[in-house]
């Protein structure tokens, strides 16, 4: 990427060659009447001094844009920096013409019959006020979209840094209560079970392992996904037996695709969290594929006091898949049953 003057917003010395060579040769034709083939002819002696006069106001223009910009650099100083801008662009360029202008006077006046000095002044005014509002004109459209961009991309920025910081508290989510839960659950399996206790430790380990795998990853493997939420829905399943039904029904041709990272645990989580699970009322908890999308439902059995919430449980899944571009993440209530439906993201 070339370097440019931040101030300015692109690399103008394209422009610049281009424009002032031809706002040289433009103005003496419009403003003073001049051709090839009749008086006031159009020389390069007229052309070479237009050329030197629209590049001074040009470039003093452009050092006015600069110093305009630093003076006020904050949004809502919009309007007084194009006031003041204005202003002194206004005053800089009449000056500097008719200082030039003077110095120069004879190179349009000794061809020009019937036009005064007077008259002089005015057209070479003119054309230079025209030159100038070119240029704020161009200089200012193409900041303010840098300027736009600027913004977007900032916006951008902020955005993935607060989903990164949301992320993190996800994984902190599968959190002490589910650890102090799960290792009185192991204290209870070492007598009695063994080797049910080992298995235990290993679903445990696996599934924190992948917690920092994923650390990093804006999408996962839907088989790398499944794998790890088997091994959460099996500490689950030890801890309350049949009370909770986990039933899994993907079909393989699907396991290649792509999901965001630890979003079914948390689905899962939250139907744990809040809904009752008790031999009178087991929770079923059904994930399947449909079309393009996973669908994870679960029986609604509402608990009377659910325990507190971070709030960035769903609208975390949301925004990293709008993060991705993707399709959007549905939930439906039926009163009876709980369902989300998450895209799943092509390889």
């Amino acid at each position: 990427m070339k370097k440019h003057n931040c101030r300015i917003g692109f690399n103008d010395g394209m422009l610049m060659a281009i424009g002032i060579p031809l706002m040289a040769f433009i103005i003496p034709i419009v403003f003073f009447g001049c051709r090839f083939n009749r008086p006031p002819i159009l020389s390069w002696e007229k052309y070479f001094t237009t050329l030197l006069i629209t590049a001074v106001i040009w470039i003093g223009n452009r050092y006015i844009m600069i110093y305009s910009r630093k003076k006020y650099p904050l949004f809502d100083e919009v309007r007084k920096r194009i006031f003041f801008q204005s202003a002194l662009m206004l005053v800089y360029t009449v000056v500097a013409n008719v200082a030039l202008g003077l110095v120069f006077e004879k190179t349009f006046m000794k061809d020009a019959a019937g036009i005064t000095q007077i008259d002089r002044l005015i057209n070479s005014n003119a054309a230079c006020l025209f030159c100038t509002i070119m240029v704020i004109a161009v200089y200012e459209s193409i900041y303010f979209m840098h300027q736009l961009r600027h913004s977007v991309e900032e916006t951008e920025k902020l955005k993935r840094e607060n989903l990164n910081a949301q992320l993190d508290a996800l994984r902190t989510q599968v959190n002490p209560h589910f650890l102090f839960n799960n290792l009185n659950t192991l204290v209870s399996l070492i007598p009695e079970n063994p080797g049910l206790a080992t298995d235990f430790v290993q679903q445990l380990s696996k599934l924190y392992r992948y917690i920092l795998e994923v650390k990093d990853e804006q999408s996962i493997l839907l088989k790398d996904e499944l794998g790890v939420l088997q091994a959460y829905a099996f500490l689950l399943q030890t801890r309350f037996g049949s009370n909770l039904k986990v039933h899994i029904d993907v079909p393989a041709e699907k396991m290649d695709k792509r999901i965001v990272p630890l979003s079914l645990q948390l689905l899962m989580e939250n139907a744990i969290k809040h809904n009752i699970i008790s031999a009178e009322k087991p929770l079923h908890i059904h994930i399947f594929s449909n079309n393009g999308s996973l669908v994870v439902d679960n029986n609604l059995q509402v608990k009377h006091y659910v325990p507190e919430s971070t709030g960035i449980g769903l609208d975390n899944i949301r925004n990293r898949y709008k993060l991705l571009g993707e399709k959007t993440v549905s939930v439906a209530d039926t009163g009876t049953n709980f369902t989300v439906t998450i895209p799943l993201i092509d390889n």
